[in-house]
């Protein structure tokens, strides 16, 4: 089984790639679990940070890398807070402050006028300097009131148009999510160019 490095931290997004990807001859262990510190995250673009993520990865670890960037992106913010998702309150603001913020910045603007999608590139590179990245979305909504505790980030605020049963990302079961998320889009995308890169 061939080890690769999975660039995060982030226990919940590591389990949802595992979930995406099972099936695979591959063994996805977390870049904390190696030693590898953060990388700055200095790209103007989600495929440019999963790059330079998992470039970082596999350079430190010489194994393959997986590595994505996502977030939000609304419409009625012109896209905000899209690639400063997770630091849109501050640099270590956790995820009730970004909601906060994100609720407050909508708080005057109707339903029909709140779209939004959930965007995630993702990206594999081998320390040959091979690499591939690709682009999947989960259109939908934000909602004032948060739902449900399952996932993360902003998913208590946001509906997909795909759950179509006007349940938050939260009040979805993690299979639930997996099937219509931007993650699982992209990373299903991006599963044969795993298998074929690996093996090949």
């Amino acid at each position: 089984m061939r080890r690769v490095v999975v660039a995060t931290g982030n226990a919940h997004k590591l389990g949802e790639i595992r979930a995406i990807l099972a099936g695979l001859e591959v063994e996805l262990v977390g870049m904390h679990d190696l030693g590898v510190p953060e990388p700055v995250e200095d790209g103007e673009t989600f495929e440019a940070n999963a790059l330079l993520k998992a470039r970082h990865c596999a350079q430190a670890t010489d194994l393959p890398a997986l590595a994505d960037d996502s977030g939000l992106e609304v419409d009625a913010l012109g896209g905000a807070p899209g690639v400063y998702s997770a630091r849109y309150a501050g640099p270590q603001a956790a995820d009730g402050a970004n909601n906060a913020k994100l609720v407050a910045a909508l708080a005057e603007l109707p339903e029909p006028q709140r779209r939004a999608r959930f965007v995630c590139a993702a990206a594999i590179v081998l320390p040959d300097g091979r690499e591939h990245v690709v682009r999947g979305t989960m259109e939908g909504h934000v909602v004032d009131d948060p739902r449900g505790s399952n996932g993360f980030g902003y998913d208590p605020h946001f509906v997909s148009d795909a759950a179509g049963d006007g349940r938050t990302n939260g009040e979805l079961t993690p299979a639930e999510k997996d099937a219509i998320s931007h993650r699982g889009a992209a990373f299903r995308t991006l599963r044969p160019y795993v298998a074929a890169m690996l093996t090949g």
